[in-house]
């Protein structure tokens, strides 16, 4: 039997009757938790991806979005990001742009 390592952390052997199998190697740094459990990977029954939209945010994730997580109550009165981007643009609009020292508050 021939074996050798490969780049993708396997060890692949060949019989003398021509087969291959791979094993997988671990690293010294690697633990066997960062290893995929092929036998586990199934997606949760209770979650529903049947309206998921596959790239959704792709395009702005691209151009530098950042989310901001809104406290409850302000969440309330602010239900999507048109409302609070327009509230935001009012408050520049009447009070400038805040500095480093406004920021940073």
């Amino acid at each position: 039997m021939h074996s050798g390592w490969s780049s993708s952390h396997t060890r692949a052997e060949v019989s003398e009757s021509g087969s291959i199998s791979a094993r997988l190697r671990r690293t010294p740094n690697e633990s066997p938790m960062n290893q995929r459990d092929d036998e586990n990977d199934e997606i949760r029954e209770e979650y529903d991806f049947s309206n998921g939209v596959r790239g959704k945010y792709a395009e702005a994730y691209r151009q530098g979005t950042n989310v901001v997580l809104l406290d409850s109550d302000v969440a309330k009165v602010f239900r999507d990001s048109a409302s609070v981007n327009r509230a935001l643009r009012e408050y520049i609009s009447e009070h400038g742009v805040p500095t480093a020292s406004e920021k940073a508050r």
